[in-house]
């Protein structure tokens, strides 16, 4: 089997077939009735703005393409055009398999257990309809801007993802013709209502109704002189995949905030309506969004499921949850020295959420204001709405350091966020960067130029999660606290890149993309054969998000069919097929979907025995290998590496939260029969816990959260 063979399209899973099989797993959790109901509802959440950014940006994508007459071939063998039908075909599945979630599972068992969604403002009693409609004349009327469509007033731009009431009405002084109207649902008012408990009718602890049954009971009052014939919500995506020409833009920023309003107007590309509207209705609303019928999804149920997220957080249901755990402390790290004190003796490894995410705020804060300090530089992708890292760098600025920042503005979704923060560093006396021309910055780094008697001395952060202080208690990632020599003249060499172009001939210990990384990773996969076929062992165990990039996959097969065992764990979107006879059947792919979001990137080489463990932020695709600044770095601590390890060791043989991919693209949950229960991400929680009590200077303050309750 040589190369020729590898490039067989029936070896390669369609990357976005196989992110559907992804939110179908998280689908599965929703669906697990062993799971707690709240948290389930969760999950039937995530999958809505999972399938929303979706279809936003890949599907959108994807119809750019057949409308630019595109019919190249994917590595799959798939036309951009048998790719639209097969994710319709599937969406329409998942969607309808979201919805008896909720109508068959979990309302019912909402309403068992004390919580009670009105379905229709006509299920009110008399004393339920009065409040309503009170709330209704006093903070939504205000608020709400109807909208008719006659011959002067053209139909209304409906903005993306927005929520959306769609009446008929008729003049009350008569006449033939049934006239358009349309209400948007306002984003600034709370979807979810909860009526007083001395309205309910019985056991239910809570009863809530929707906003939008609100408006709809009381859309009368928004056209007066008009009898309303039907009213029914609907809601719309638009494209907002961002087209930027970054060569011919003269300033990004501006470019960016340009594109980012148009983000609203895209072309419409998927319609969502109450299943029972009426046909005149939606009639009109499919020839003025000019949607295909393929795209029109008929919803029983509340439109957009994202507010079960807003309703798993609920007061006074903590026995429909999972139990809270909190962040356990650092145990290398003692509060009575500081910070670079304990670096210098040891790098120091950091395991999100398992462990607190404040010796990277402690970091930057305490470099702010050590005036042996005299440079700070970071990159940032994204940060939390209230960053303590953004506002320790503008401290560090205030305190005469020389601060420098990479804020990416092109990150998904980010981006106004970005601007926001890049604007309020600059003020600050940061300079900032807004990244490099036709590339993401994409990789985790802050850099700490300190002045010591022994001379300057370099403390690095490196990370495979972003330095987001709130996702950072829901993502699993892993950090590296070091000040190694070759490391801290690779990361300087890193921001000289980012800031000034200039590229290294040589780096010491860290690999970049886009030039030098995909061949690194290349140089240790081709090890493993070599060795292999030397009579010696082979293994490679990586761990990312995704693995969709062709020529790694073909390198996999080859060390596959070497007889290197390679176990892969990947979250969503895996392209390679394993288990193909005499091609694959060498490699495992695990996919672990828990209650923390599987974040971080591990690659690990046997070496004959030498093992080598690498971290870093770029996941196995073209986009992180070609197109984005990427960081991989090792991990040399014999100890640290012996953590990292036991972290794949555990994953692998979870069999609890995992599944495992088959040859035909489907996923199965492990097979433990036989075996002792192992959910890896419980299993890391109770390691931290135990390694805290263990600890010498335990104590109760080390619990203390950084944040509270209120505030997370």
């Amino acid at each position: 089997m040589e190369e020729l063979n590898l490039e067989k399209p029936e070896y390669y899973i369609n990357r976005e077939l196989s992110w559907m099989e992804f939110n179908y797993r998280v689908l599965f959790e929703a669906r697990d009735k062993n799971i707690p109901l709240l948290e389930r509802a969760k999950f039937l959440s995530i999958t809505a703005s999972n399938l929303d950014e979706f279809v936003m940006v890949r599907v959108a994508s994807l119809k750019d393409m057949v409308h630019a007459g595109y019919t190249k071939k994917d590595i799959a063998g798939m036309r951009p055009t048998d790719q639209l039908c097969h994710i319709s075909k599937k969406e329409h599945e998942l969607v309808s398999l979201q919805y008896s979630t909720y109508k068959r599972s979990l309302e019912p068992q909402l309403l068992e257990d004390g919580i009670k969604i009105i379905d229709s403002h006509e299920e009110l009693n008399k004393k339920q309809a009065e409040y309503v409609d009170r709330i209704f004349m006093e903070d939504i009327y205000p608020v709400l801007t109807p909208m008719a469509v006659d011959s002067s007033r053209p139909f209304p731009l409906i903005r993306n993802k927005t929520l959306n009431i769609a009446a008929l009405i008729e003049h009350k002084k008569g006449g033939d013709d049934l006239e358009f109207a349309t209400v948007q649902v306002p984003s600034v008012l709370p979807r979810m209502i909860e009526i007083p408990e001395e309205l309910s009718d019985g056991r239910e602890k809570v009863t809530i109704i929707l906003l939008e049954e609100i408006i709809e009971r009381n859309i009368d009052k928004l056209f007066l002189n008009y009898n309303v014939i039907c009213a029914h919500p609907f809601r719309i995506m638009r494209n907002a995949d961002l087209s930027i020409d970054e060569d011919e833009a003269s300033d990004l920023l501006k470019e960016i905030q340009k594109q980012l309003k148009k983000r609203q107007w895209g072309q419409a590309i998927k319609l969502e309506y109450e299943e029972n509207m009426d046909k005149r209705l939606l009639k009109i609303l499919k020839k003025e969004l000019d949607i295909d019928e393929s795209d029109m999804y008929g919803i029983n149920g509340p439109l957009d499921l994202t507010f079960l997220m807003k309703l798993s957080g609920l007061d006074g249901f903590d026995n429909l949850r999972y139990k809270k755990y909190t962040p356990q402390p650092v145990v290398e790290l003692n509060h009575e020295e500081d910070i670079f004190t304990q670096i210098r003796r040891n790098d120091i490894l950091l395991h999100h959420p398992y462990q607190t995410f404040d010796p990277v705020v402690d970091f930057i804060r305490q470099a702010s204001v050590d005036p042996k300090v005299l440079a700070i530089k970071q990159t940032l992708y994204r940060v939390s709405g209230n960053s303590p890292i953004i506002a320790s760098l503008e401290q560090a600025a205030e305190n005469g350091k020389q601060v420098t920042v990479l804020v990416e503005l092109k990150a998904r979704f980010d981006e106004e966020n970005n601007i926001i923060w890049a604007k309020k560093l600059e003020k600050a006396g940061c300079h900032v960067i807004y990244g490099l021309v036709g590339l993401k910055t994409h990789s985790k780094i802050t850099l700490v130029v300190r002045k010591e008697e022994e001379g300057i001395r370099r403390y690095v952060h490196l990370g495979t999660g972003n330095y987001n202080d709130a996702t950072a208690k829901l993502y699993t990632d892993l950090g590296l606290l070091t000040c190694r020599k070759p490391i801290g003249e690779d990361a300087t060499a890193v921001f000289n890149m980012l800031s000034g172009y200039s590229e290294p001939l040589t780096w010491n210990k860290l690999a970049l993309a886009p030039i030098w990384l995909r061949d690194k990773f290349i140089t240790l996969i081709n090890r493993e054969i070599r060795n292999v076929r030397e009579g010696k062992p082979g293994r490679i165990v990586a761990k990312m998000n995704s693995l969709c990039d062709k020529k790694i996959i073909m390198e996999l097969y080859k060390a596959s069919m070497a007889g290197v065992k390679i176990e892969l764990i990947v979250r969503g979107i895996c392209c390679l097929r394993p288990g193909i006879q005499g091609i694959s059947d060498n490699i495992t792919v695990h996919s672990i979907v828990g209650v923390f979001l599987e974040h971080s990137r591990i690659f690990y080489c046997y070496n004959g025995g030498n093992e080598e463990v690498y971290m870093g932020s770029a996941d196995w695709m073209p986009r992180n290998l070609d197109k984005r600044v990427e960081i991989m770095f090792p991990v040399e601590d014999e100890e640290l590496k012996e953590k990292v390890i036991h972290i794949l060791e555990v994953q692998l043989a979870d069999n609890m939260k995992a599944h495992v991919l088959r040859p035909d693209g489907t996923y199965d949950k492990v097979d433990r029969r036989g075996k002792s229960p192992v959910n890896s991400q419980e299993t890391f929680e109770a390691e931290a816990i135990e390694a805290t009590k263990r600890t010498e200077n335990y104590s109760e303050r080390t619990f203390t959260p950084m944040y509270s309750e209120k505030e997370e």
